[in-house]
């Protein structure tokens, strides 16, 4: 399990994200599914090998709490914000994404649309 910092170069925020790096199948399957909570500097990147709508889709069942959702290309470009609620079926994406960074729902304000991300 490596753990990556994570930090929007577009509009800075301190401390940066602690995020355990999810790039095998059963580390992106798990998620954060079953944890009772996360803390509001901690956070998971859900990795895959490249641009896809639907591939980088999540569901939020068997989730205790509600979550940030952010959505990132290639190009470690934001391209979806959104505060997914414990129990939502499926959250797709607006555009395609191979990274997914799953974060405290305080963190929602720190992400917009276009924002460059590093890790």
């Amino acid at each position: 399990m490596q753990i990556i910092q994570v930090q929007n170069q577009s509009r800075p925020f301190s401390p940066s994200l602690s995020a355990t790096y999810c790039d095998t199948f059963w580390s992106r399957f798990r998620g954060l599914m079953f944890r009772s909570s996360l803390g509001p500097d901690q956070a998971l990147l859900l990795v895959d090998k490249k641009d896809n709508r639907l591939d980088s889709a999540i569901h939020m069942l068997f989730m205790k709490f509600d979550i940030t959702a952010v959505w990132i290309n290639s190009q470690k470009k934001v391209v979806d914000v959104k505060l997914a609620r414990k129990g939502q079926l499926m959250l797709i994406p607006q555009q395609a994404a191979c990274f997914v960074l799953e974060a405290h729902p305080a963190q929602y304000s720190n992400f917009q649309i276009g924002d460059t991300i590093t890790f």
